[in-house]
Formats: C-alpha cells, sequence, structure tokens
C-alpha cells in the first residue's frame, strides 16, 4: 500500500484541461524556457545504474551526518531578519515576519523509495525531526521529484501544516495523501502572492518532473523567491544553468540572500543540475549578496564524491568574490558573510 501510495496522483484528462491554461504548456506537458534534453539512452542505462548503486565509494560520507538538535524557543523569537535552518540536500526551515515556511520538506530515508535498491540518507533519524517542528504556517514545494516530494514526509506533516503552496500539477498527489485542496494553492511560473507581507513568486527553473512512468513533465518545476520590506530572498529550486537567471534578476532581484542548487550534476543530465561553477555563475546572474549551497549533504544521486559540490562551490566563489556561508545541518542562522564560515564535513 505505502509503495502505491508513493507514486501519487495519475494525471487526468480533467487535470490537463486545468494545465493547458498555462503558457508553459505544450500540447501534453509543461516544457523548459528554452530546450533541454538529457544524454540518457538504452545504451547508458545499465552502466549508469551499476555506478549509481554499486560503485559507492567517495559518494557517501564514512560516517552519519549528525544534525543540531531543533531549538524551539530560539527559533521563535523574534527577530528582525528571517532565521532558516538547512536539514540537508532542499530542506529548508525558516521564520520570517514571525511565520514558519518550509521548503521541499523531504526527510525521509530514502531518495528512491519505488526502487529495489535504496539511495539512504547521510543522515538517520530524520523523519522524527517532524515531530519536534512547530506549526508550520506555510510549506513550499518546488517539484514532485521523490527528493523533494516525500510521501512519509507529507503524511506525518499534515497535522501541523496550514497552508500548502506548490508547483502547479502538484496538488493532486498532496490531495490523494489526504491533505484538503482548501489547503492548498498551485502556482504558474512568474505567479505571485501577498502571504503575511511577505511577496512568494514562483520562478522558472530548468528542470523536468515526475514519479512514475507515465507523468513525465505533467507538473511543473521551479523555485520560489520570498520579499519583504526588508529582505529578499531566493530558494533557486532544482535546475541546469540557463537565461533564466538573469530574468529572474532583472525581475526581481537584487537578492540579500539564495539558497543555490549545488549537487547530483552529471554530465548525461547536465542541462537539469548546475555544476558548482555554475550555480556561482547563476548567483551573479539573480544579483544575490550571500549565498550557500543547497541539494548535497543528503543523498547520492549522482556519481560525483560527496564533498564535491562544496569544494567547487567555495573554489569558485573566491574566485568570483562572490561571498557565501557553510551553515551545519540543523543550525539556525541568519546570512553574515562573517560567520558560518567552518567547514564542519571534514570534522
Amino acid at each position: 500500500m505505502s509503495l502505491r501510495q508513493q507514486f501519487g496522483s495519475k494525471v487526468t484528462a480533467e487535470h490537463e484541461k486545468r494545465y493547458a491554461k498555462s503558457t508553459h504548456w505544450d500540447r501534453n506537458k509543461f516544457v523548459n524556457l528554452e530546450e533541454t534534453k538529457m544524454d540518457i539512452s538504452f545504451q547508458t542505462i545499465p552502466k549508469l545504474l551499476y555506478k549509481q548503486f554499486c560503485e559507492r565509494k567517495g559518494r557517501e560520507p564514512n560516517t552519519t551526518l549528525n544534525i543540531l538538535p531543533f531549538d524551539k524557543e530560539k527559533f521563535l523569537a523574534p527577530s528582525e531578519k528571517a532565521k532558516h535552518i538547512w536539514y540537508g540536500h532542499s530542506v529548508i526551515l525558516m521564520r520570517m515576519n514571525n511565520k514558519t515556511i518550509l521548503i521541499d520538506p523531504m526527510f525521509g530515508s530514502n531518495a528512491a523509495p519505488i526502487s529495489p535498491m535504496p539511495v539512504k540518507r547521510f543522515s538517520e533519524n530524520t523523519i522524527e525531526i517532524i515531530d519536534d517542528l512547530p506549526i508550520i504556517d506555510l510549506l513550499l514545494l518546488s517539484h514532485d521529484h521523490y527528493d523533494h516530494l516525500d510521501y512519509e514526509s507529507i503524511k506525518r506533516l499534515q497535522p501541523k501544516v496550514n497552508q500548502y503552496y506548490v508547483a502547479l500539477g502538484t496538488a493532486r498527489h498532496l490531495e490523494k495523501w489526504g491533505v484538503a485542496a482548501s489547503k492548498i494553492r498551485e502556482f504558474d511560473w512568474w505567479e505571485s502572492k501577498r502571504y503575511n507581507d511577505i511577496t512568494i513568486t514562483f520562478t522558472p527553473t530548468r528542470h523536468f518532473s515526475g514519479r512514475g512512468l507515465t507523468d513525465k513533465a505533467k507538473s511543473l518545476w521551479g523555485g520560489w523567491a520570498l520579499k519583504t520590506s526588508s529582505e529578499n530572498i531566493l530558494f533557486s529550486g532544482d535546475s541546469g544553468y540557463g537565461n533564466h537567471f538573469k530574468i529572474i534578476g532583472e525581475t526581481l532581484g537584487p537578492f540579500d540572500f539564495a539558497f543555490m542548487e549545488c549537487g547530483q550534476y552529471n554530465k548525461n543530465w547536465h542541462q537539469i543540475h548546475m555544476y558548482p561553477e555554475e550555480s556561482i555563475q547563476a548567483a551573479r546572474d539573480i544579483n544575490a549578496d550571500i549565498i550557500t549551497a543547497v541539494h548535497w549533504a543528503g543523498f547520492a544521486l549522482a556519481q560525483h564524491p560527496w564533498t564535491d559540490p562544496i569544494e567547487r562551490f567555495i573554489t569558485e566563489a573566491k574566485k568570483q568574490d562572490k561571498k557565501f556561508i557553510l551553515p551545519k545541518l540543523g543550525e539556525i542562522f541568519t546570512p553574515n558573510h562573517k560567520s558560518n564560515q567552518e567547514h564542519w564535513w571534514l570534522t
């Protein structure tokens, strides 16, 4: 039963009729702003699968990555600036304008729940973190891939979440899993809504979606911009490098702080995940003052060493004179370039 539920909802004719109202829907699927392909064929799949599941040396940490315990009192204490916690991969807990916001809450232990070979998380007992979290005023969901939208996490979070803002097409999964439709609002690219004096905008990325063999690109993918009267923050979302970053910068920037996708890249799918050097260039394109790398330190979804993303990110950021921070897993932080510089993964 759990395995069947993981797939989420099938796409119906009524769903497609509604999605077709989007200018980013092309006949029977959503499309990127520029041509995007993956260089994967039936001939390359066996080799990729062997590397993914059998060649693990260096792709995973030698010991479990610890996550700092949640300090509820400190997190909820009033603050002039937004406070953040990164839980590895792309899971972000944010306190902004006295509201708690959770982004891409994949707290589960396995990023490949429908595969016979699991992709295990680098940290243990992460699903239990949900029990310690406060009420989630708003949950933001960037797209429906398993490493961002997790069935077990959504079910466990349901009693805590007041409102869901999600990529167009992903509401059907949440509704199948028991979330009331009245709590969910879907967003097309560039669509904005005011929430507690926070202007929240769904931004384009260069990626794709799907949870099974028949629903590829049947929901949208993107990032999130959150702007108040005092600060402007971007969550880049999963993305290959493209012109959309400059457009985001020109339309919504500059940004005080940005979470930049950096990890799980490969030459075979280079157009849907950035190399670390491109993450830094994308940060320059959006005109972000301070940045941090996400989409790493959670799972081995590509063949690179697990610390390769952050090491290359740091090297390129220094070369480009781009300010960055290196928060620990579970650490409460307010972006400040003078702090959070410890290379904690080496200890």
